[in-house]
């Protein structure tokens, strides 16, 4: 498995955009009820199985809002759990542990919920060459944790940004041929004359006659997009070692595993990070004195 590390400073503009959306005049409801001398316990429980993934930043969260506040993570980032299994143990001031909770239960039980759909498919691709990749189809602003989460889940990542490396799509070969495929491996040629040596080239083909025109233009990477299992299989023979191939589109839990077997050397998924629902993690706070406070998660 890749590190598994996040750089604390987008973290921290991470949580103080989302405080300043969630609690931008404090926490009036606990500034109202709870007495400000007050102290909590809380533990972040597991309420389905999963994979890890956001214990950190969870962490970070209840620390953002009090520096006081112990933290104890009971299970590490990239971890497997069951369900009823405790992930998190929080002690603290009891105003400070219920304003850090939502923003910390949210972008844990996203990122576990990323890092245990990511698990399903590496599994599912086991005693393949295929390595599962995220895309850009992520949320606007979470990119570094959700891309982190695919780490955590086993799952490799695609380029991080526009600015990383050329992937030329669809439209961009549309545009620059003007409709014309036999100028395609020119053009490519003389696009790519003009990076440096360590700048990763991708073009993406939808077609299969597109393939070797192409390869012609010395690209590292041809993505096969929405090909079938039998067009993969014969692209796959097609590209002979001579560029890395990826597939994509219409990847999912039922294909995924005879799109490795195709041989192909990457699959990306979009759906990695666009469209899960939140793992069900719940935070049980009680008073220190066993009185109980709240149980499972506020709002």
């Amino acid at each position: 498995m890749t590190s598994l590390t996040l750089p604390a400073a987008p973290v921290r503009d991470i949580l103080e955009r989302a405080f300043a959306e969630d609690a931008p005049g404090g926490d009036i409801t606990s500034q109202l009820l709870i007495p400000a001398e007050a102290r909590a316990t809380a533990v972040l429980g597991a309420r389905v199985p999963g994979i890890f993934s956001g214990g950190t930043v969870f962490r970070d969260a209840m620390k953002f809002v009090d520096a006081d506040t112990e933290v104890e993570l009971l299970v590490a980032d990239g971890e497997a759990f069951d369900a009823g299994e405790h992930l998190v143990r929080v002690s603290g001031r009891a105003r400070s542990v219920l304003l850090a909770e939502r923003v910390g239960l949210n972008l844990a039980q996203r990122m576990s919920a990323i890092a245990t759909k990511t698990a399903e498919f590496v599994r599912l691709v086991e005693g393949t060459r295929a390595r599962i990749t995220d895309t850009r189809k992520t949320t606007p602003g979470l990119r570094i944790l959700e891309r982190y989460a695919v780490r955590c889940g086993g799952g490799a990542n695609h380029r991080y940004s526009l600015s990383d490396a050329v992937l030329a799509k669809d439209n961009h070969l549309a545009v620059m041929t003007g409709g014309d495929p036999l100028k395609l491996t020119a053009l490519l040629k003389a696009a790519k004359a003009q990076l440096g040596h360590t700048t990763h080239f991708e073009v993406e083909v939808d077609r299969a006659e597109q393939i070797e025109p192409v390869l012609a233009a010395g690209v590292d990477t041809i993505m096969l997009d929405n090909f079938s299992i039998d067009e993969l299989r014969a692209g796959v023979l097609q590209v002979a070692g001579r560029a890395i191939v990826e597939a994509s589109g219409n990847v999912n839990v039922h294909t995924v595993a005879d799109i490795a077997a195709a041989g192909v050397d990457v699959i990306s998924i979009g759906g990695l990070t666009h469209s899960v629902a939140a793992l069900d993690l719940g935070l049980d706070v009680t008073l220190s004195s066993s009185e109980a406070l709240t149980a499972s998660s506020l709002g």
